[in-house]
């Protein structure tokens, strides 16, 4: 069971190298050139510590008409799972950057604190992973918010912060849509 679950993933995964080899067609992926950014803490962030940077715009990391960055709605959903799992590895090269995604509406308590998150399924709809996001202006939970699971469409400013020993990934001043 193992050797198929290996041979699944390893085949996924050249499908969706495959699908990005195109060279004529413009990509909202990162380059792969190390950018250089410069942080600074935001102290009306709505978590602590949080932080910010900007990074260098190169030709195939320019923002659309809309200016979006990243347009995870535009992609197959195995390139939108793959850049949300690149996202989750290499999140300096996407600080600063406009995300578009669509995908279900999540909320998570964990102690006094309340998540919200769009997540992605796969490819087969057997996983999911997301991004958490923060909605600009005053929204109050339930009232202004969607029922768990429906599709939202957010468009924010990916950001990193932590909290105690850990990096969490987010959309702040995000738009949402459902």
């Amino acid at each position: 069971m193992k050797k198929i679950i290996c041979l699944l993933i390893i085949t996924v995964m050249l499908f969706s190298l495959a699908a990005c080899s195109d060279s004529g067609s413009s990509s909202s992926a990162p380059s792969t050139e190390s950018p250089k950014t410069t942080e600074t803490v935001d102290s009306s962030a709505s978590k602590p510590e949080e932080t910010t940077a900007k990074t260098a715009d190169t030709k195939s990391n320019a923002p659309s008409s809309d200016g979006v960055d990243v347009d995870l709605t535009a992609m197959s959903s195995t390139m939108v799972y793959s850049e949300v799992l690149n996202m989750q590895q290499h999140p300096e090269n996407y600080l600063g950057k406009i995300v578009k995604m669509k995908g279900a509406f999540n909320v998570s308590e964990v102690d006094d604190n309340r998540y919200f998150a769009c997540l992605i399924a796969d490819a087969t709809a057997c996983c999911s992973t997301g991004i958490e996001f923060v909605w600009a202006g005053d929204h109050d939970y339930p009232d202004d918010y969607p029922e768990a699971n429906t599709e939202i469409t957010v468009i924010g400013t990916f950001n990193t912060y932590m909290e105690g020993n850990s990096k969490y990934l987010q959309l702040k001043d995000s738009e949402v849509q459902f």
